[in-house]
């Protein structure tokens, strides 16, 4: 029996979580990690949506995604990057079988403060996983990106961050 359809309309931000099947890892090394992100980049072109903050830990990822009007589905976006990465790892590594649990999990974010407070929460995760002490040690997120500023084509510009930074 077929699976119901989600219901994701565009112009919405979700947070989006994607685990690794049985939750084993699916970043082995650097390369992986780099793969990955050169993915949300490429489909960016393809999808037209805003990535605001993403964290890949080594068998999950969580992503907040805002899919703009006139460009592609969550589903799409995300069918895009899940598949592509699958296929990378499993012919790195000969893996065969499932490779990412269920389906990614979204939850519609609003674009007042909880984006930021979500954002925190997903940049925060090395921290509360004890990987690191401090989120700007941890290389494999978009905290750098809003401490020190240095944007580049991945990340997009937070909607709310200039009015609290102002305010």
């Amino acid at each position: 029996m077929p699976r119901t359809a989600r219901v994701a309309p565009n112009e919405h931000v979700y947070h989006v979580l994607t685990r690794g099947n049985n939750r084993q890892d699916v970043f082995e090394d650097e390369e992986d990690f780099r793969k990955y992100l050169e993915l949300p980049l490429r489909y960016k072109e393809k999808y037209q949506f805003k990535l605001y903050h993403y964290v890949l830990m080594t068998n999950h990822v969580h992503l907040v995604i805002e899919p703009l009007e006139g460009g592609g589905s969550l589903s799409e976006v995300m069918k895009g990057i899940n598949l592509a990465y699958a296929q990378h790892y499993k012919r790195k590594y000969s893996h065969t079988g499932h490779f990412w649990q269920d389906r990614y999990k979204s939850i519609i974010i609003s674009k007042d403060e909880y984006l930021l407070a979500c954002g925190s929460y997903v940049e925060l995760n090395p921290v509360r996983a004890k990987i690191v002490e401090d989120p700007k040690d941890y290389a494999w997120s978009s905290y750098r990106a809003y401490a020190y500023g240095k944007r580049d084509m991945l990340v997009d510009e937070h909607p709310n961050l200039p009015a609290v930074v102002g305010g």
